[in-house]
């Protein structure tokens, strides 16, 4: 597979962002914040950082990364993303699809916000591909667009399957999107069901009802917070003996039937490394003055994480 149909860049930082800084400053400890769903421990965060020390950015030594927008919840974006310009840090990283984005853009106009998500354009979170202008740039994934692939793979890996199921992320995927693979399948002489969630709590559910309407596979689409509760769907399709296709070949080595697109440590350590040592590169660091344009008010509590 072609990587140029599946991952799309952002090229570097926009022209507007301060270029004078090409390399580190001596003795300068560059702050690093994240907006992610996803915890501290995980391989693709570990490649991340590895990137970063080769190149002179060293957790512990000139590079403090802000433990609190890690393993959040949806809802707390907005608030740690306040905390964190107000703090403040040189880069937010937003790995976590556009709600993650969307609270960094609400909040900061200037400091450089680095962002992983499907589509970053079709949202609207970047005017073009070639310059997204403002203070975002990023991956767009265009995971949603391999949906349909993988069903296609589901049914060929499903000789004679009459009914299949889509696991799908109601804050990720719409209904056009949905409406196409439905179409896609009837095309195959195939139904699908349409089984969405919105938090995890609904995924084993859902999950249960997909083999309830008959299904005879699921296909879990793209989203950030499915690739999370992966061992979640693992365990429980592997208990109603439900075959799954999913996104990432991680997944599928945890125990899923398959997966396809690139692998995502693989993005992290060659993708969205270089872009951010980019933009450490030119970060400036940002006060608390009036040009940022955040809300007033006290700086917010963090929450208690996940829960």
């Amino acid at each position: 597979m072609d990587r140029r149909h599946s991952i799309a860049l952002l090229g570097g930082a926009p022209l507007s962002w301060p270029l004078e800084l090409r390399a580190q400053q001596p003795g300068r400890t560059y702050r690093l914040g994240f907006l992610s769903r996803g915890p501290r421990d995980q391989e693709q965060f570990d490649a991340l950082f590895d990137e970063l020390r080769r190149e002179g950015f060293v957790a512990g030594q000139n590079l403090t990364i802000d433990p609190h927008g890690l393993g959040l919840r949806v809802e707390q974006f907005q608030e740690v993303a306040i905390a964190l310009a107000k703090a403040p840090v040189d880069v937010i990283l937003a790995t976590s699809g556009n709600p993650a984005i969307r609270a960094a853009q609400q909040t900061t106009a200037t400091i450089p916000i680095l962002g992983v998500t499907d589509d970053m354009v079709g949202s609207g979170l970047v005017s073009s591909m070639a310059h997204p202008g403002g203070n975002t740039t990023g991956v767009s994934l265009l995971g949603t667009e391999l949906d349909g692939k993988r069903q296609e793979l589901l049914i060929e890996l499903s000789p004679g399957v009459r009914r299949i199921a889509a696991l799908a992320d109601s804050n990720q995927t719409g209904s056009r999107q949905l409406q196409a693979l439905q179409d896609a399948a009837r095309a195959h002489d195939v139904e699908l069901s349409i089984q969405q969630i919105a938090k995890p709590e609904e995924i084993s559910g859902a999950i249960e009802a997909a083999k309830a309407a008959g299904a005879a596979a699921l296909n879990v689409l793209a989203s950030p917070l499915l690739f999370l509760q992966s061992q979640v769907i693992i365990e429980r399709t592997a208990a109603l003996r439900l075959p799954a296709m999913y996104q990432w070949p991680e997944t599928a080595e945890e125990g899923g039937l398959a997966g396809y697109c690139p692998r995502f440590i693989q993005l992290c350590r060659d993708i969205l490394s270089r872009q951010l040592i980019k933009l450490l590169r030119q970060a400036r660091r940002y006060s608390g003055r009036a040009a940022d344009q955040m809300r007033a008010g006290d700086q917010p509590q963090y929450g208690e994480g996940p829960g």
